[in-house]
């Protein structure tokens, strides 16, 4: 049975420039080493996709409508459905001064942000930057190797890879409990410093309203451990404390609602 639009769906997949052959991206450990394009800071493992809501390129979404848990499949994607054709429009030389400090520390190659926009460095000379703005994939056709390994159907199922698409954080340190029509999340502590946390938590809290049945609140729990220091008294007499932070939401809810109690 094709899969219903806004079905979770764990898929492997492979990706390549198909005029060249080379893999720009894939879920897969083997493969990445294989084309020598290995990350050791990547986490390889199936990626969560909700079936045609635009979580991926167009062409890849559509090919998703009309598949099975299970399927495995090869797509080739053009531009119009990847990730466009080729502007010229987007290509434009500007003054190497307004890069800044760093205008000099430049080269091609290069992926810098002016204008609130990510750009590609084609040309250095004479004072003057050539900043492609187009998709560095934008006139290419794409081919995929696709394999829907799982469609998450229990709330259990859905709870730790919506967490993990907004938090790259290892599962083992998250701790997750549904009570009712309540979702509670304890964040681990190496989460606490990230940039945007609040808007993260947000957008879980938004993604649990959305595709886990019946949840009405998500509670995220922080707690915070007393490190010993050294100073003057022995540390025999620390003890440990905690500092532990609630956030609880609601789909109605405005703002976060924060309650903290202080280490006693």
């Amino acid at each position: 049975m094709p899969l219903e639009k806004g079905s979770l769906v764990l898929i492997d997949l492979i990706a390549k420039v198909k005029d060249t052959d080379k893999i720009f991206d894939t879920t897969i450990e083997e493969a990445a080493k294989k084309a020598d394009v290995y990350d050791p800071a990547h986490n390889y493992e199936p990626r969560l996709v909700s079936v045609g809501e635009g979580w991926v390129i167009k062409g890849l979404d559509e090919a998703l409508t009309n598949a099975s848990s299970g399927d495995k499949f090869n797509i080739d994607i053009a531009p119009a459905k990847g990730f466009g054709e080729r502007d010229h429009n987007k290509v434009r030389m500007i003054p190497q001064r307004k890069l800044g400090d760093k205008a000099n520390e430049i080269k091609v190659g290069d992926v810098i942000e002016i204008d609130d926009r990510a750009g590609t460095i084609r040309y250095i000379g004479s004072g003057r930057v050539q900043v492609d703005f187009n998709h560095k994939f934008a006139g290419r056709t794409l081919s995929y190797d696709i394999s829907i390994i799982k469609k998450l159907e229990s709330n259990d199922d859905k709870i730790m890879p919506l967490i993990k698409r907004r938090l790259a954080l290892d599962t083992k340190n998250l701790r997750t409990k549904l009570d009712g029509e309540l979702l509670q999340i304890e964040l681990p502590e190496e989460s606490f410093l990230i940039e945007g946390l609040q808007v993260i938590k947000r957008a879980i809290a938004n993604d649990a309203f959305k595709f886990l049945e019946g949840i009405k609140n998500v509670k995220f729990l922080e707690t915070y451990s007393l490190q010993p220091t050294s100073t003057s008294r022995s540390t025999d007499n620390l003890q440990e404390k905690t500092d532990e932070s609630t956030s609880s939401i609601t789909p109605q809810a405005q703002e976060l609602e924060s309650t903290t109690k202080q280490p006693g």
